[in-house]
């Protein structure tokens, strides 16, 4: 018995040992995975505050009072409308994010919540927008756009990312809406309260599911070049994106304003992203764990 007792004791402190190990690898794994992935985006930061000089000759030192310089920045408002570029960006993300959440709920829940002939249909309908990319029918897209007079218009890239992201949200709502159990609604109903009540009584208990929808539909909007330059390629309705593309081939040798651009480009969409990233996480694993 004693020898079989240090044995099992033995053999919990090899598997501890083991367990150890695997989280220590894994750790040390992310870290530089992380490192790797932002040490190029720290780097093109850091440079777009130093001189053209500093950047070929000290490219990994920090920013000091000799090298420090906002003549990138300058050049970026100075030759170009990037202010109104940034603002159409957020107007942009904004509305269609809006959009596709108001949307994508509503059609969840009436998917999830009501029974009818064509339910199953319907589904597996608005799942072939994930499978389908949306610039296969640009030539199409383009050619509504002209007949709607929506061309070098904002809404005409909000209508097209609204549709681009409504497939994915109403898969990820839809599934989440279809766990929420019966008896909350029942009650709700029971007490007077009419459909679109129900509806709004659903949303704060599908909060991750949300973050996580929001954060995934992003990245797409706000860093897109293809349909901004097909459908709003005008001076007042370009995004950040097409005029940072435009701007660097303007100015493809100065290398601070370049870097500058760069930066004025990402940084937005990486704070937004870090803001519902904790919603993408918690989404993502109640998702896996339900």
């Amino acid at each position: 018995m004693q020898y079989t007792s240090a044995a099992r004791t033995t053999q919990k402190r090899n598997h501890l040992k083991h367990r150890l190990l695997t989280n220590l690898g894994s750790h040390v794994f992310l870290i530089l995975y992380c490192f790797l992935s932002l040490f190029p985006i720290v780097l093109m930061v850091i440079n777009s505050f130093k001189s053209q000089i500093s950047i070929f000759g000290r490219p990994f030192a920090l920013p000091n009072a000799e090298t420090f310089t906002l003549d990138g920045y300058k050049s970026l408002f100075q030759g170009a409308n990037f202010g109104g570029y940034i603002l159409n960006s957020f107007f942009v993300t904004s509305v269609s994010l809006a959009l596709i959440l108001i949307a994508g709920a509503m059609a969840a829940f009436a998917l999830s919540e009501y029974k009818f002939r064509l339910n199953t249909f319907m589904s597996l309908y608005l799942s072939l927008g994930i499978m389908v990319p949306i610039r296969l029918g640009t030539v199409g897209i383009l050619n509504l756009t002209v007949d709607l007079h929506l061309v070098n218009t904002l809404w005409a890239l909000i209508l097209v990312y609204t549709a681009q992201g409504l497939p994915l949200a109403v898969f990820i709502l839809t599934s989440f809406m279809k766990q929420l159990p019966k008896d909350l609604k029942e009650a709700a109903r029971l007490d007077g309260a009419s459909e679109y009540q129900v509806f709004g009584l659903t949303l704060p208990l599908i909060r991750p599911a949300i973050g996580a929808l929001l954060a995934i539909s992003l990245i797409p909007i706000w860093n897109d070049l293809w349909f901004p330059l097909i459908l709003a390629p005008g001076e007042k309705t370009k995004t950040i994106v097409l005029g940072a593309s435009v701007f660097l081939g303007q100015f493809v040798n100065d290398y601070t304003a370049v870097l500058a651009a760069l930066t004025l480009a990402i940084l937005p969409a990486i704070v937004l992203y870090v803001l519902f990233s904790r919603q993408l996480i918690s989404g993502l694993t109640d998702g896996a764990l339900k």
